[in-house]
């Protein structure tokens, strides 16, 4: 066992100060490939969630567009309409009443030119927008916001939305979803470095045992969970959060997760803030 592989095994706490994951080379790469306006791609956050607190040192994640998009596909990369019903996903919306489908992709992609760590804000802000604010976020205005709530340089955000760089990115995203055979999102295809097999691809949305064992399988190796952080620091990371991610994370019940929320709720840490499917919670700054 090689330096990186006992620093793989052995870390079993992430330290809030210090993200040494940045720093070791992961031997799994997980593809995820999502559509922004997917329903099923938002209820897969918790889980992909879960997975990075409990075995983050362990893998890389990056978010591929696919989905319904083709007015930037030149080469005729088509991709079939949804075909699985939505089993686990709390939300509906659909593409119908939004134009161009294919501008929040363009979004995200070129919010991916200022870095990894900005895409994945810019997403997260892009869903949250959609699916708990009920706003459409294929609205240039919208998505300029967006790119404002996740800290974006907005003037190079608004140089790049547009921009041939992002346009190419795009098609490559399109392409790899090609050559994958991705035609339903959400699809997670996962990868081991350190051996030759084939990767293993999970197209639709499975209860969190699955990725879990997926992920297991892959490794080769049965690594012990990292320790969770406190509720606390896991609301002052996300600073939005819904009931059922919350339940997800630390394996409580509904009812025990709305005990926990309304204790710091009590104590004006959070706010609530209710919606027709389940009731979100906002980190105020107060600790």
């Amino acid at each position: 066992m090689n330096g990186n592989q006992q620093e793989l095994s052995s870390s079993n706490q992430i330290d809030p100060a210090f993200n040494y994951m940045k720093y070791v080379q992961k031997p799994i790469e997980m593809y995820v490939f999502i559509d922004p306006l997917c329903s099923e791609c938002w209820a897969l956050e918790p889980y992909l969630k879960k997975l990075y607190v409990e075995y983050g040192r362990f893998f890389t994640i990056k978010h591929v567009i696919s989905g319904q998009l083709t007015a930037l596909n030149p080469n005729g990369l088509n991709k079939i309409k949804q075909k699985k019903p939505s089993r686990l996903a709390p939300f509906s919306t659909s593409h119908e009443g939004l134009d161009y489908p294919w501008v929040p992709a363009l979004a995200i992609k070129a919010a991916e030119l200022q870095g990894k760590k900005a895409g994945k804000q810019f997403i997260r802000k892009m869903q949250e927008t959609l699916f708990f604010n009920k706003q459409n976020i294929c609205n240039e205005e919208i998505l300029l916001k967006c790119a404002v709530d996740a800290a974006l340089d907005l003037e190079e955000f608004q140089k790049d939305l547009f921009s041939e760089t992002s346009k190419r990115a795009l098609q490559c995203d399109l392409k790899l979803a090609c050559e994958m055979e991705v035609d339903y999102t959400p699809t997670i295809v996962l990868f081991n470095q350190e051996v030759e097999d084939d990767g293993v691809k999970l197209s639709g949305l499975y209860p969190y045992d699955i990725y879990e064992f997926v992920l297991k399988e892959i490794l080769q190796r049965t690594p012990i969970p990292s320790v969770k952080p406190s509720l606390i620091n896991y609301l002052k990371l996300q600073q939005t959060v819904g009931t059922r991610e919350v339940s997800v994370i630390y394996d409580w019940s509904i009812d025990q997760t709305e005990k926990e929320l309304k204790k710091l709720q009590f104590q004006q840490i959070i706010e609530r803030i209710p919606e027709n499917n389940e009731s979100y919670w906002r980190y105020l700054g107060t600790m």
